[in-house]
């Protein structure tokens, strides 16, 4: 497998098929990268595992965080590991001694461990590396193109917003997208002119 350069159907044939996700490195705290990747990713559908012994007792968007894999207790699909490279082994070797194994390992931006993928890859495990599911879930679900990120179009008029259900390129439906304050009154002010 070249780790540098993946092929849009190898990420999306892992998006569509893994259910369950235990995240490890998941943050509580409303600001860190792994919390927002938990958050979206538990949006659209994803079974979420918040692992972290560091936050065992605290919830993650009422999922109790576990310690370790071990503790999880049932089969996941994928292992999202949101560690530096430096303890990735540990955590690929903890997955290797699952039963089942996991379908996915994955490595967060920046994380990237090629004798641990080749460990992984040799129990039968897909690897990616270096990449973000939630990036890539926006990416090829065309929800990052709606707000007119990577669209590849040049074009003065906006794309349709999604609607509650509207059928994505992943085979997932979509959440409605994002809600705030600022949408609100958006919406609202847009109903009260027409």
């Amino acid at each position: 497998m070249n780790h540098d350069n993946y092929d849009d159907n190898y990420i999306r044939g892992i998006l569509n098929n893994v259910k369950s996700i235990a995240m490890v490195g998941a943050s509580p705290v409303n600001v860190r990268p792994s919390y927002f990747a938990f958050k979206y990713l538990a949006q659209r559908g994803y079974d979420m595992i918040p692992v972290n012994p560091g936050h065992v007792g605290k919830n993650l968007l009422d999922k109790p965080f576990v310690a370790s894999l071990a503790d999880i207790g049932r089969p996941v699909d994928m292992v999202d590991i949101f560690r530096n490279s430096t303890h990735i082994m540990p955590v690929v070797e903890e997955a290797l001694r699952l039963d089942p194994l996991p379908k996915v390992i994955w490595m967060q931006l920046g994380a990237r461990d090629d004798a641990a993928a080749a460990r992984a890859e040799a129990a039968g495990i897909k690897v990616v590396m270096n990449r973000c599911p939630k990036i890539e879930y926006g990416r090829l679900s065309s929800e990052i193109s709606w707000m007119g990120v990577n669209s590849r179009t040049l074009s003065s008029k906006r794309a349709p917003m999604p609607t509650q259900g509207m059928r994505l390129s992943l085979n997932r439906t979509s959440v409605g997208g994002g809600e705030t304050a600022a949408s609100d009154r958006a919406a609202k002010n847009k109903t009260d002119v027409t």
